[in-house]
C-alpha cells in the first residue's frame, strides 16, 4: 500500500470492499468515481465483470488527493 497519512480520528477512511472499473489493474490509487463500494467481499465478488472492465478489490478511503480529489487505495485484489 501507498504512503497514505492515517488519521485515528477519522471514521470515513476505512478498509472497504468495492468494483474497481479500469481496463488495466497496474494503479494504486483510483478516483473515487471509477469505485464502487460493497458491504461484503460476496457482493463485490458477485458484481464482478470483466468484459466490462469492473474488478473487486479491498480499497481504502476515500481520501483527498493534492489535487483536491477523493481517492481510493488500492489494497489488494480480490
Amino acid at each position: 500500500m501507498p504512503n497514505v497519512i492515517i488519521d485515528p480520528e477519522s471514521t470515513s477512511l476505512q478498509e472497504r470492499y468495492a468494483l474497481i472499473k479500469t481496463p488495466r489493474k497496474t494503479r494504486k490509487r483510483y478516483p473515487a468515481g471509477c469505485v464502487e463500494i460493497f458491504d461484503s467481499e460476496e457482493q463485490a465478488r458477485a458484481n464482478a465483470n470483466a468484459s466490462r472492465n469492473l474488478h473487486p478489490a479491498v480499497v481504502y478511503g476515500p481520501s483527498v488527493s493534492s489535487e483536491s480529489q477523493r481517492i481510493y487505495y488500492l489494497v489488494r485484489w480480490l
